[in-house]
């Protein structure tokens, strides 16, 4: 008990003192007892004094305990009854059994008691039974903070409504920043008189401006094909709902040619200063770019990456002039390192071995030693017959390698060139990644959000057919000494022709312009068609992968193994080819167990729906309409499922893409 409620007594050093005056009063009747008898007296009266004066702060202090108890009470009282938190205690079976006046105010009635938790929210009860000593509930137009004491079954509401008010709006008010570049407008002006470039001017400007004052943006037009726009959280969550409904306003812009003029949006976002905005707007806008344009990529302040749009196939704006500069820069780092070592991605296919070779080639124009980083055991049953072809051969044999001798021989000096993929993760080692400052990326397909870090060199053109096909370019504008063999053209063109279904799919006029400079080095269609023969057991397989298909919706097929039933990511690719060639089939999915022992999905559409954006969701990606994922820890079933709701998100809007 704290002292300030303990009652008074007469301390222990006074009793001390009033014994020694005993003591020496008691000497002193002895002696002088007249003196004795004053003594004595005065004694008796001290004595009296101390006495009153202890009853006095006694009842003092008891009427003080006895005002500050009821006090206290009184507080109490007007804590539980009158204070805006809510107090509810329920039983066993989740039963209010009493409640504070301010849960009955809060509910608008005479009493509570004896209904279910459930009467102040349908999922409170469920949230109680969970393993929290805290939880937020919406209840109406307030948002609670609700303290669970379990031992006393007791409820505790704070009304947190103001305070998340005031967090949302913080939220919603920070500043966000977008970079808004024409994808085209360079290629579609250039023939142009100025007229028509000013009628056009007008009319993109004029959809932007009513667009940014429908949502309260502020832009600013910074050159001939390049917006700034100033906004905040809010208005990007309203055009997130909208999926950006501006990419499809500016398409419908036809230009004198017959194209349409695209829009690509950079957004950057978070808690960071402005020049980190611009950064993060800027570096979303070469991501776009990368993956086409046509589209808008939006990334906070983590890194974390959303996508709106990329419906349409990209336009082939590449020329010539870049083809050849890239070839001569290729030229250049090459003579500069001590040796050029080539990978591709794992589980390489026919464009990845003949982009390697194509590589291969230039580093040899050079007179730069150069090799082919593969696993020998991370051959598919697709390429294995180009593979048996190329191990024939036994000069062209002599310049591949596997990765560890790739590891034993790399050095900071050497020029290491990645090909048919950007990801660290598929490279065939990407130990190889660290142990050189020198690395060159050459890709067709989009760019995703994980990507080779600080490459001296990117060719990466996602309206390209192949990596074949841009390494064919490259080869064009290399010295007039260099010599293609049989073999290494036919690899190359095996490649494009691989890619591009036959010519059907994702191909240009520079396509026919590749593989006609190949068959004019000696390419061999016939071995081509050798390369893409298949066994009879295999096109069983598929065809029984083909047999468990149902049509999902708009057209999607959706085709799953059976449990157990193991495929090769090359069955599951053809079969998703194999349906796309069926009557009303305009997307197709192929899901099935694959024998390491993942889950293997193979989608490919004919350019209405976006399998890129779909199968970027599931950790995948690829083109607008070829594209693949592998998930970890799944099953067919599950796999399908989730599938679905993301089908079903991508056309029903409002999903992220």
């Amino acid at each position: 008990m704290p002292e300030l409620f303990k009652k008074p007594t007469i301390g222990s050093h006074l009793w001390f003192i009033y014994i020694l005056s005993l003591v020496f009063l008691g000497m002193l009747w002895y002696y002088q007892w007249m003196l004795g008898l004053i003594m004595t007296v005065f004694l008796a009266a001290s004595l009296y004094y101390s006495y009153r004066q202890e009853q006095m702060m006694i009842n003092e202090t008891e009427e003080y305990i006895s005002t500050l108890s009821y006090r206290v009470k009184k507080v109490g009282e007007e804590a539980l009854l009158e204070m805006p938190i809510g107090i509810v205690l329920y039983s066993e079976d989740f039963t209010i059994e009493w409640t504070n006046p301010y849960m009955n105010r809060l509910k608008e009635e005479d009493s509570l008691v004896g209904k279910s938790l459930n009467e102040l929210s349908d999922d409170l009860i469920l949230k109680v039974k969970e393993d929290n000593n805290e939880i937020w509930l919406s209840m109406g137009d307030y948002k609670f903070q609700i303290m669970i004491k379990k031992e006393e079954r007791l409820l505790y509401f704070f009304d947190q409504t103001r305070q998340t008010e005031i967090q949302n709006l913080y939220h919603n008010e920070q500043s966000v920043l977008g970079i808004i570049f024409l994808d085209n407008y360079e290629e579609i002006t250039q023939a142009m008189d100025d007229t028509a470039k000013s009628q056009i001017n007008s009319k993109v400007t004029s959809i932007l401006n009513e667009w940014s004052n429908d949502y309260g943006i502020y832009l600013k037009r910074i050159s001939q094909e390049r917006f700034l726009a100033v906004m905040n959280q809010q208005i990007l969550n309203q055009l997130e709902k909208t999926k950006f409904e501006i990419l499809d306003e500016v398409r419908e812009l036809i230009s004198d040619k017959n194209v349409p003029l695209t829009l690509s949006i950079g957004v950057g976002l978070g808690g960071v200063s402005l020049p980190a905005l611009g950064e993060l707007a800027q570096s979303s806008l070469d991501l776009a770019l990368g993956r086409g344009g046509d589209q808008v990529t939006i990334k906070d302040e983590n890194g974390k990456v959303r996508f709106y749009g990329g419906k349409t196939n990209p336009m082939e704006k590449r020329t010539r002039v870049r083809a050849r500069v890239i070839s001569h820069a290729m030229t250049e780092l090459v003579r500069e390192s001590d040796k050029v070592l080539i990978m591709g991605h794992k589980a390489p296919d026919m464009d990845s071995i003949g982009a390697a070779i194509g590589i291969l080639k230039i580093a040899q124009a050079s007179d730069v030693e150069g090799r082919i980083v593969m696993d020998p055991d991370d051959v598919n049953t697709g390429v294995q017959r180009m593979v048996e072809e190329i191990n024939g051969n036994e000069e062209l044999r002599s310049y591949f390698m596997d990765p560890d001798t790739a590891l034993d021989t790399v050095t900071k000096n050497t020029l290491l060139v990645i090909v048919d993929t950007h990801k660290p993760s598929m490279v065939a080692e990407e130990k190889l990644l660290s142990k050189t400052e020198h690395v060159v990326v050459i890709d067709h397909h989009r760019r995703a959000e994980e990507f080779i870090n600080h490459p001296t060199l990117v060719y990466m053109e996602p309206y390209a057919s192949s990596t074949a096909e841009l390494v064919t370019e490259l080869l064009e504008y290399q010295p007039k000494n260099l010599k293609l063999s049989m073999l290494e053209s036919t690899a190359l063109l095996a490649g494009i022709i691989v890619d591009t279904k036959s010519f059907t799919l994702r191909t240009g006029s520079r396509t026919f312009d590749a593989a006609s400079y190949l068959r004019s080095k000696g390419a061999d269609t016939v071995l081509v068609q050798k390369f893409m023969k298949e066994d009879l057991d295999i096109y069983v397989k598929r065809s029984r992968l083909i047999e468990h298909t149902q049509i999902y919706r708009n057209g999607i097929a959706i085709s799953t193994g059976d449990p157990g039933e193991t495929f090769g990511p090359v069955v599951i690719a053809q079969a998703a080819d194999t349906l796309l060639t069926m009557s009303g089939i305009v997307a197709s999915f192929v899901i099935s167990e694959r024998e390491d022992k993942r889950i293997g999905i193979s989608a490919r559409s004919l350019g209405d729906v976006n399998v890129q954006v779909i199968m970027e969701r599931m950790n995948g990606g690829g083109h607008l309409t070829n594209a693949a994922t592998q998930l970890d820890d799944s099953s067919v079933e599950d796999a399908t499922e989730q599938l679905k709701a993301i089908i079903d998100e991508y056309f029903e809007g409002g999903a992220e893409e």
